[in-house]
C-alpha cells in the first residue's frame, strides 16, 4: 500500500477563500486580535442567535474563561461525562474544581441527565454537558435540573457547530458554550474556539480574562481610535484570537450549512449500508427527531460477541487495508492522571462497555462517494473475515 491509497481519518475543507481571506488579512498589516476578530464574533453570534460571541484560541480556553469568570474555584464541583477529550475535564480542574462524571445514555453517547440529577450535591455548581459527536445533548432536561438546582450551564459544544435542538442551534440554550475550531472539527480556524453567550456581563468578563485581564477593547490601543494607557484589572490569561484566523473562521462559518449537509448525507450512506451488517450494533445511532445532529464523529459500534477479534485488532485490519480510523474517547477515568479521583474501571459501565466497541470512522465533507464507498467495504470485509 503506497501513502496515496491510504485515506485519512479526517481532512480540513479549505479552499482559495481561505487563502484569499489570510493574504488579504496579511497585507493589512494587523494580524493579530482586531477588525476582523470582530467581525467573526459578530457574524458566529448570529448565526447560533446568541446575543453576544467571543473569540478565543481554543475550546479548552473558552470552557476555562467562562469557570473563571464565574468565580468556580476549588471546593465547587462540575458535574460533566466520561466520554469526552480530557480537555473539558483539564478546564475544570484549572480553576481548582473537582470533576463529577456521570455515566452517558449508552443510545446516544450523550450524558445521562437522570444520572446528573443523583451526582448533584451542595457543592455542585456548574454543569458541563458534552454534545457528542455533533448530537445534541437532552438539554430541555438539562437545563430544568439546573433551574432547579440553582446551577449555571456551560456547554461544550466542541463537535456540534451548526447543530440544533427544537428548533435552536447550539449555542443559545445554556447560559454558555464552548466550540472549538480545531482543525478536524465541522468548521475550523486552524487553532481556536469560540464562547458565545447571552449575559452581557459574562461576555464583557470573558473578553477581558481572554487578554491579561487588560481593560475593555485593549486591542484598539493600536488604532487611530486607541489610547496608549490600559489598566490590567485582573489576573488574566493569553487566549485571544488573531486575526489571521478570524478570517479563516469567517469562510469557513459562510460554508457551515454547506459543509454539515455533506457529513450528513455521508452518515446516510454509512447508515444504510452498516444497518444490513449484523456484526454492527443497529444503526443509525437515536437522533431525535427534533435534534440536527452534524456528524463530526460516524462511530460504530461492534457486537464483539459475533467476532474472533477485539476492537483494537480490528482497527488494526482497517488501518493495514488503508483506512484511517481513530477513537473517541478513551474514558476519561481510564488516564493515570485522573486515578487520584478515587474513579475505578466498572464505575460507569455504560461508557465502558461504549469505548470497548466503538470505531471512529472517516467522515469529512471532501470524501468522495467512492471513498465512503470503499469504508464500507472494507468494514465489511474485515467484519466477514473474523466473523465467528
Amino acid at each position: 500500500m503506497t501513502h496515496s491509497d491510504f485515506l485519512p481519518y479526517a481532512l480540513p475543507a479549505l479552499d482559495e477563500q481561505e487563502a484569499q481571506a489570510v493574504l488579504e488579512v496579511l497585507r493589512s498589516g494587523w494580524l493579530t486580535t482586531g477588525p476582523k476578530t470582530k467581525q467573526f464574533e459578530e457574524a458566529f453570534a448570529r448565526y447560533t442567535g446568541a446575543a453576544h460571541a467571543v473569540a478565543v484560541n481554543s475550546c479548552t480556553a473558552a470552557m476555562h474563561l467562562v469557570l473563571a469568570a464565574w468565580g468556580i474555584t476549588h471546593g465547587d464541583e462540575v458535574i460533566t461525562t466520561p466520554l469526552t477529550f480530557c480537555a473539558t475535564i483539564e478546564a475544570i480542574e484549572y480553576v481548582g474544581a473537582r470533576p463529577v462524571l456521570v455515566d452517558i445514555d449508552p443510545a446516544t453517547g450523550n450524558i445521562d441527565p437522570n444520572g446528573i440529577e443523583q451526582a448533584i450535591t451542595p457543592r455542585t455548581r456548574v454543569l458541563l454537558p458534552v454534545h457528542y459527536g455533533g448530537l445534541p445533548c437532552e438539554m430541555d432536561a438539562i437545563m430544568d435540573i439546573a433551574a432547579r438546582h440553582s446551577l449555571r450551564v456551560l456547554e461544550d459544544a466542541a463537535h456540534a457547530a451548526g447543530a440544533a435542538y427544537k428548533g435552536r442551534k447550539i449555542g443559545a440554550i445554556g447560559h454558555a458554550t464552548a466550540f472549538s475550531f480545531y482543525a478536524n472539527k465541522n468548521m475550523t480556524t486552524g487553532e481556536g474556539g469560540m464562547i458565545t453567550t447571552n449575559d452581557p456581563e459574562l461576555a464583557d468578563r470573558c473578553r477581558i480574562l481572554s487578554l491579561h485581564g487588560i481593560s475593555r477593547d485593549a486591542w484598539k490601543r493600536y488604532t487611530a481610535a486607541g489610547s496608549w494607557y490600559y489598566e490590567v484589572t485582573e489576573l488574566g490569561y493569553k487566549y485571544n484570537m488573531p486575526d489571521v484566523l478570524a478570517a479563516i473562521g469567517l469562510c469557513q462559518l459562510h460554508k457551515l450549512d454547506a459543509l454539515n449537509a455533506r457529513r450528513q448525507a455521508i452518515a446516510e450512506q454509512y447508515h444504510r449500508a452498516f444497518g444490513e451488517m449484523d456484526f454492527l450494533e443497529p444503526f443509525p445511532p437515536a437522533v431525535p427527531a427534533y435534534s440536527t445532529h452534524v456528524w463530526h464523529l460516524y462511530t460504530i459500534l461492534l457486537r464483539l460477541d459475533t467476532l474472533r477479534i477485539g476492537r483494537d485488532q480490528f482497527i488494526d485490519e482497517l488501518k493495514a487495508r488503508g483506512i484511517g480510523v481513530s477513537v473517541h474517547y478513551i474514558p476519561i477515568h481510564f488516564h493515570p492522571h485522573y486515578q487520584g479521583y478515587g474513579w475505578r474501571r466498572g464505575d460507569f459501565p455504560h461508557t465502558e462497555a461504549y469505548y470497548a466497541r466503538t470505531i471512529s470512522l472517516p467522515l469529512y465533507p471532501s470524501m468522495t462517494d467512492a471513498d465512503v464507498s470503499r469504508v464500507i467495504e472494507t468494514v465489511y470485509e474485515v467484519g466477514a473475515q473474523w466473523q465467528r
